[in-house]
């Protein structure tokens, strides 16, 4: 099946939704600390600290105390904020246009890997350029998981999904810019579609 003929589709939110550049926060918290951040967080790999970070199990305060200690750099909140933020760019008006086409025809979700100062973030990003308070409208349910309690790229969060809201597996298309969320999606059953270099959701379904 071609990407455009799955009825169900779920979307990863950063690098493939609202663009993202990890390398700004991997410099951002480099340059003040002194020290190399791409040890604890990257891409591909992180620190247990994130994973807990981002499932709920540790508060905002709790994680920033956390980064003061593995960097031993007594930052502020605010620093600390502004460099975890540095990521998160912009959300072209180009592809909300296109999430608002595609819930009209198909069953979308939206299964974002993200933390509570993360959200507050790129929600004022999108709050700023394009005068809406969050995502929500663009899919039938959007799942965030420090929220959710669980995180890609384990496979009961995929069933987790198919299960709550009827999806069969095989009809089901799951998009995400880290490849081994796409390989947890695909033990799950789901077809999935790795965003790299130059592909973007507009020319797969613009």
């Amino acid at each position: 099946m071609r990407p455009t003929d799955f009825p169900n589709i779920i979307f990863d939110l950063g690098g493939v939704i609202l663009n993202l550049d990890i390398l700004r926060t991997i410099r951002a918290f480099s340059e003040i600390s002194g020290k190399d951040f791409a040890q604890w967080y990257t891409q591909r790999e992180q620190k247990a600290l994130f994973d807990a970070f981002e499932t709920g199990q540790i508060s905002s305060e709790e994680f920033r105390h956390a980064i003061r200690a593995e960097l031993e750099c007594p930052l502020t909140d605010e620093v600390i904020d502004n460099c975890w933020n540095a990521m998160l760019l912009d959300l072209p008006l180009e592809r909300l246009q296109l999430l608002e086409r595609l819930k009209s025809q198909k069953r979308t979700f939206l299964l974002s890997n993200t933390n509570a100062i993360h959200k507050t973030a790129f929600e004022q990003i999108i709050e700023n350029q394009h005068g809406i308070s969050s995502l929500s409208h663009l899919f039938e349910r959007d799942y965030y998981s420090h929220l959710l309690g669980m995180r890609k790229p384990h496979p009961e969060v995929f069933h987790y999904i198919l299960q709550t809201h009827g999806l069969r597996p095989e009809e089901t298309l799951f998009i995400d810019d880290s490849i081994q969320h796409v390989e947890g999606a695909k033990q799950a059953g789901l077809h999935a579609l790795h965003i790299a270099g130059d592909t973007d959701i507009i020319r797969i379904f613009g």
